[in-house]
């Protein structure tokens, strides 16, 4: 991506972003636009299985001023990376051609118009302080923020979910990356002080309150600051073995395999590896239900350790883990967090941590600690508070 996030700031200024675009294009735009980055509650790989998540948005967000035009070119600039203006004709975007940043928001630009969305140019101007390349979706987050400012200013009329799942296409399709549905929707539908809910095979989505700051609890987020090149096939080669388990159990999609038969169904598959995948998914799934369950009931502390426990199915059935996320984990826990999981797509990326509010200074330390004493990068460690999903600013 090259978008650098910085952690302590969580917004980019709307003066800023107003004066960039004036710089750049010589007028002022027509709006400013915010989508947030988001980190996973619970439910990892599950959402291609079409079963649940659990997201939510990240005070951290891609802010765009837009404009339209009306001549068929579409010019992108980000504050965040060194180099002029990108114009692109609009009749000339073809998928997995361009492997810049701009892409995301051009392949946004392409959904639209595939769609059948009368999109006839746009002059953009981007920055995000969603840390990249730490598994916190800033991808999303820009293919977000380009999706809801073209449909405000062309007043296409699509809902979020809609849009959610165009800046879907636009990753699958035209950047090439495919990824599920959970991101996108998750930038696009969040709301302040909730977890969203989302049902993978249907899109149906629930708020759920997430107040953590009442119950005297933090959500942190570790970056680990790496970035395992192992993670570039190995979505893939997951997804491909999920849905040999899914055809080899009779099933559409893992979540179809009831969690009740869940034994039954393993000694069923042969290949160790598939076998694997099959336990992590429907456990996962099942770990969702457990949270939901516990969040209902307002008993925030219960779900530290099924956080801990979706961790070791990561570590030990998906393998998508890594020594840093490993280290994180263990020495969070052993400080006093009520539980923690590496989230995201693995390899390198983040981990929460859940906390009482008077432990926070203490874990951090520890793991501060822990990664020095390793050898490894100093970690980036921030909370994550829930936040508002995509928005107009101005």
């Amino acid at each position: 991506m090259g978008h650098v996030g910085h952690a302590g700031q969580q917004d980019v200024g709307q003066a800023s972003i107003r004066e960039g675009f004036e710089e750049l294009y010589g007028a002022a735009p027509e709006g400013i636009w915010a989508a947030p980055g988001r980190v996973n509650l619970i439910g990892e790989y599950t959402d291609f299985n079409e079963g649940f998540v659990m997201p939510l948005a990240l005070p951290h967000t891609a802010v765009a001023a837009v404009s339209r035009r009306d001549d068929g070119v579409l010019r992108l600039h980000s504050a965040d990376i060194e180099g002029p203006v990108v114009e692109l004709h609009m009749d000339e975007l073809v998928p997995l051609t361009n492997t810049s940043w701009a892409a995301y928001p051009a392949g946004v630009v392409w959904a639209l118009r595939e769609a059948g969305h009368a999109v006839t140019g746009a002059d953009i101007h981007l920055a995000s302080t969603v840390p990249t390349g730490a598994g916190l979706s800033s991808s999303a987050a820009l293919e977000v923020v380009t999706a809801l400012a073209l449909n405000d200013l062309y007043e296409l009329g699509l809902t979020r979910p809609e849009l959610a799942r165009l800046a879907q296409r636009a990753e699958n399709d035209f950047v090439g990356v495919p990824c599920g549905i959970m991101d996108q929707t998750a930038s696009a539908c969040c709301t302040e002080g909730h977890a969203l809910h989302l049902d993978c095979r249907d899109l149906s989505i629930r708020q759920v309150p997430f107040d953590l700051a009442a119950q005297g609890l933090e959500l942190l987020v570790v970056d680990t600051r790496v970035k395992h090149a192992l993670g570039d096939g190995a979505y893939a080669e997951r997804r491909e073995g999920c849905e040999e388990g899914a055809r080899q159990l009779g099933v559409s999609h893992l979540r179809d395999v009831a969690y009740e038969g869940l034994e039954a169904s393993l000694a069923r598959l042969e290949d160790e590896r598939v076998r694997r995948y099959v336990r992590h998914v429907v456990s996962d799934d099942h770990r969702v239900d457990q949270v939901i369950a516990l969040l209902d009931a307002g008993d925030v502390r219960a779900i530290g350790p099924v956080l801990t426990d979706g961790h070791a199915s990561l570590r030990d059935d998906l393998r998508i883990s890594c020594d840093e996320l490993d280290l994180v984990v263990s020495t969070a826990n052993a400080a006093g967090a009520l539980g923690s999981r590496m989230t995201g797509g693995g390899f390198g990326g983040s981990a929460i941590v859940l906390v009482e509010s008077g432990d926070v200074d203490t874990v951090t330390k520890a793991v501060t600690e822990a990664f020095a004493a390793a050898g490894f990068t100093a970690p980036r460690v921030f909370p994550a508070v829930p936040s508002a999903g995509a928005r107009r600013l101005s």
